[in-house]
């Protein structure tokens, strides 16, 4: 936006980054399938040595001699910076910062406060600060929707979700825009606000759904459904997680897990394809959790990792999302064939979905421009 040394960035509000399309679902989609591409090819760098790092948190102690100190007595309470450069079409730098407490929900916030900065790759000089929440909820949506795209079957008719929050919402909006045939929702949830809340969201955007159904138990939730995801928060307890028994799991059916779920292990082993979003993020949460990384880290690609290290599983049988899409393995192999999709989320996703959106506020004369400096006051 400058010629150095003096810079100028771009900072966009949420009202400012849904002028710039970041609740386009399709289009989003379209942007993570090259991310999962660059992740593939290896055109991206995370934290940590194995530049996989799905980032650094701060989470505060139960009990603390110093009073101003926050304790951690909610669920979720930390602060995390997750820095990342990918390549391919986005070619930048930038970095996910939040702060997060579920006590928040009390005074009407959500419970994550997330802001996302772009860089310059050479520099490192501010290109853009922007509203972080809705790039991380539809990115957080659409690497399941890449799944679904690829993976769900054609003519999939039933769609549940465990978890009506805001990841269930953005799942469901994927889920449509790639399998438009789905015309039955089932929904189990733990608070009838949010039930209500995730109903009348179905209703308004997709009347496509002609039965709308609240379940009360998780078998009744997975028989018969055709497209699956579990989107609730949980604790680092896995006694405390949603286990799917085989036995309930329609043939053909697509799963896909970006929260805590478990499954039986001779299930997971024999029964069904595992695709992960990039297994080099879960390498990286076996390396900084080491066995049992499941728990610590509650998504199920580590219990993947898990099972490896327990010789009940091939290193082999894991599949990366990004060579399906570059045909280095294969997409749906029959009707059958049941699918269970472990998504982590990273950094590059909200890196490369802030980029598309800056570019789009570049091109329309959103947000407001903001003064770093003409010259360094010292260098």
């Amino acid at each position: 936006m400058s010629g150095y040394p003096n810079i100028d960035f771009l900072y966009l509000s949420e009202e400012d980054m849904i002028k710039a399309g970041v609740t386009d679902m399709p289009a989003c989609i379209e942007a993570m399938e090259e991310v999962l591409k660059c992740l593939s090819v290896g055109d991206f760098v995370m934290g940590g040595e194995n530049h996989s790092s799905h980032g650094t948190m701060v989470t505060f102690p139960k009990e603390s001699p110093f009073p101003n100190m926050p304790k951690n007595e909610g669920e979720a309470r930390r602060f995390m910076a997750m820095p990342a450069y990918i390549g391919g079409p986005f070619d930048l730098a930038g970095m996910k910062w939040y702060g997060s407490n579920m006590e928040n929900k009390k005074q009407g916030l959500p419970r994550s406060i997330l802001m996302v900065m772009l860089n310059d790759k050479t520099t490192g000089a501010p290109i853009s600060l922007m509203s972080g929440n809705l790039i991380s909820a539809y990115r957080t949506g659409a690497i399941p929707g890449v799944g679904s795209k690829h993976l769900a079957r054609k003519d999939a008719k039933v769609c549940a979700v465990f978890g009506p929050g805001v990841m269930g919402k953005t799942s469901l909006d994927a889920f449509v825009a790639t399998c438009p045939e789905l015309d039955t929702l089932k929904i189990k949830g733990r608070g009838q606000r949010s039930i209500d809340s995730f109903i009348q969201y179905a209703k308004e955007k997709y009347p496509q759904f002609t039965t709308i159904t609240v379940v009360d138990t998780l078998e009744e939730l997975v028989r018969d459904s055709d497209v699956i995801t579990f989107t609730a928060s949980t604790s680092q307890d896995p006694s405390s997680y949603a286990v799917v028994k085989g036995e309930w799991v329609k043939p053909g059916a697509f799963i896909v897990c970006p929260s805590a779920v478990d499954f039986e292990d001779e299930f997971l082993a024999k029964k069904c394809r595992l695709v992960v979003d990039s297994m080099g993020l879960y390498e990286a949460w076996k390396e900084e959790y080491p066995y049992p990384t499941f728990g610590p880290i509650d998504i199920v690609g580590c219990k993947f990792t898990d099972m490896i290290h327990d010789g009940l599983l091939e290193e082999s049988q894991i599949d990366d999302m990004g060579d399906i899409l570059l045909g280095k393995k294969p997409k749906r192999q029959s009707k059958e064939e049941i699918v269970i999709y472990s998504v982590g989320g990273m950094p590059v996703e909200d890196v490369a979905w802030g980029k598309v959106c800056y570019d789009n506020a570049v091109k329309k004369g959103i947000g407001t421009k903001l003064h770093l400096w003409d010259q360094p006051y010292m260098w």
